[in-house]
């Protein structure tokens, strides 16, 4: 008897590790998450941040129409469902652009009205509020990481670059060109994606000065997100950039890596498309990537020639695993896709703004884990 039980106890041992291989999270796919009822179909999301399995924060616009520009709109997990937040003395019309967190009692978030005008948002762990912005600064992004909280944004045409102080935001000073990504590991440890007329940029901010280097000379090019594993390993990715063509012509994606003597190019399953987002594992490496509209070159010969590319891509390590996003009824594919991993945890939100019927904006709510 006892000699049984020990048998069955091993092959139930040896069920669970099985369940937990490699090669089982393999079949993990993504996952459709419903919005709340309470937001109206004609909608979309921008951008997202988790702080653990059940906080986070998603913000967008909702009815937003062909000419209205919509009203912000904030969505809150709970863990086990999306939930609109109430917004107090928002009464203006157009939507969120950008959140992030350095903690559950610090939460920003910027937006635009429909005359331009810049709106900053911050939740205190009990309801969201209007903060003053800093004046004659029109907002585009909001940055958090290691303590820190940066803006990205313009004033009369020229960009900059705001970090908060604890008394207020303070200007710091801007690489050349465009800068539409940060990632901040400390207040002298910035890294900063965007572009030249030379081409694609990576901009690194000592707590002095910034440090440039043109990473993909090819015009047009650019990169809009960077993560920062180590000082021998910084990823960057957005698009390669073209010449010439007809208008619509397709982009191909740009993914660099910096292995602390070089830039360099990787090459990425997908013909064309632009890398919207880069997320790290719990670890810290790169562990996903978005490749808004995706697509390949189908088979020689084929009508059409490109065919849907992956809309995600994990990376291991060493090589690059693909998946799409799932069909949802009565709306097409999304137009964004913004990463938000869940610290200490291998789950991944993506947030975006779908193809809804005859022209229309659908919100999309995506999760892996």
């Amino acid at each position: 008897m006892a000699r049984r039980l020990l048998v069955a106890a091993l092959a139930v041992a040896m069920t669970i590790v099985t369940m937990m291989s490699p090669a089982a999270a393999q079949t993990l796919s993504w996952q459709h998450v419903p919005v709340p009822a309470q937001t109206r179909p004609q909608a979309g999301l921008n951008e997202a941040v988790a702080l653990g399995p059940d906080r986070a924060w998603a913000v967008g616009a909702d009815a937003v129409g062909r000419e209205a520009p919509g009203f912000p709109l904030v969505l809150r997990w709970n863990g086990t469902a999306w939930q609109r937040q109430s917004l107090p003395g928002t009464g203006w019309q157009g939507e969120l652009l950008s959140i992030a967190a350095t903690s559950p009692t610090a939460v920003w978030a910027v937006g635009r009205d429909s005359a331009g005008g810049a709106h900053l948002l911050r939740f205190d762990g009990i309801a969201w509020s209007e903060s003053r912005p800093p004046r004659g600064v029109v907002l585009t992004k909001v940055v958090a990481g290691g303590g820190e909280t940066w803006l990205i944004g313009s004033r009369d045409g020229a960009q900059v670059l705001l970090r908060r102080d604890g008394h207020g935001w303070r200007d710091v000073p801007t690489p050349p060109g465009a800068v539409y990504g940060l990632h901040i590991l400390a207040a002298d440890d910035v890294w900063a994606a965007g572009a030249t007329d030379s081409g694609a940029a990576v901009s690194h901010w000592d707590g002095r000065s910034w440090q440039q280097t043109i990473v993909y000379g090819f015009p047009r090019s650019a990169v809009g997100s960077v993560l920062a594993v180590s000082p021998t390993e910084v990823w960057a990715g957005g698009t390669a950039g073209f010449v010439g063509g007809p208008p619509g012509r397709p982009i191909p994606p740009l993914l660099v890596r910096w292995d602390g003597q070089e830039w360099s190019r990787v090459t990425v399953p997908a013909d064309f498309g632009s890398i919207s987002s880069l997320a790290p594992g719990t670890s810290g490496a790169l562990a996903w990537i978005s490749v808004a509209n995706s697509q390949k070159w189908g088979p020689p010969g084929s009508s059409p020639p490109l065919v849907p590319g992956p809309d995600f891509l994990a990376w291991d390590g060493q090589s690059f695993t693909e998946y799409s996003e799932p069909a949802v009824a009565g709306e097409g594919g999304s137009r964004t896709l913004r990463l938000a991993p869940v610290p200490g945890t291998a789950t991944v939100w993506s947030v975006g703004r779908a193809d809804g019927p005859e022209g229309t904006f659908a919100p999309r709510i995506l999760r892996f884990g």
